[in-house]
């Protein structure tokens, strides 16, 4: 698997986006938390001939821990933006981070 991007998780639900996602053809998608915890709730991988996939994850990711692997149906499909709806459920006072992790065909 090859890191894609990261985003720090504000203390609220919270929408993000990476984008600029490097060049090539992924299969599957990993996402990893670290610095705290997150409350995931869904993932719409945006592809740049105009097809999304959504994955509804509603997960309760602690620091360290990793998704499935999530795989991407259809083939040689670019990635043009990931989003992410979550909010940190963190008391530590540390931002989480979340990391996206992609593997190529």
């Amino acid at each position: 698997f090859e890191k894609l991007g990261e985003r720090k998780v504000n203390f609220k639900a919270d929408r993000d986006v990476i984008s600029g996602i490097g060049d090539g053809f992924f299969n599957a998608l990993r996402i990893k938390v670290t610095g705290g915890s997150v409350n995931m709730q869904k993932m719409v991988v945006h592809f740049r001939n105009g097809q999304t996939e959504e994955f509804t994850l509603k997960n309760n990711f602690k620091d360290g821990d990793e998704s499935r692997v999530l795989d991407l149906p259809g083939k040689r499909r670019l990635i043009e933006k990931v989003v992410f709806w979550y909010e940190a459920t963190s008391s530590e006072g540390n931002k989480p981070v979340v990391e996206l992790w992609g593997r190529h065909y």
